[in-house]
């Protein structure tokens, strides 16, 4: 028995939302791949790279002693 409820050239039922699925996780992926690039090319903020200069010198102190 063959199923005769989709015409030739149709898609098949569920087709066309699996489409518009795959479209939205496409721009989805863009969007985020473009904000994460943004977030990337930040420059960093003087107190916080002040922070890390004072953790790695005590670092190193501590293990020179």
């Amino acid at each position: 028995m063959t199923d005769n409820s989709n015409p030739p050239g149709k898609p098949p039922k569920g087709g066309a939302s699996l489409e518009e699925a795959r479209l939205r996780q496409q721009a989805i992926g863009v969007k985020l791949r473009h904000m994460f690039d943004e977030v990337v090319n930040e420059p960093v903020p003087d107190e916080f790279l002040d922070i890390l200069r004072r953790a790695d010198e005590k670092a190193s102190g501590e293990r020179g002693a």
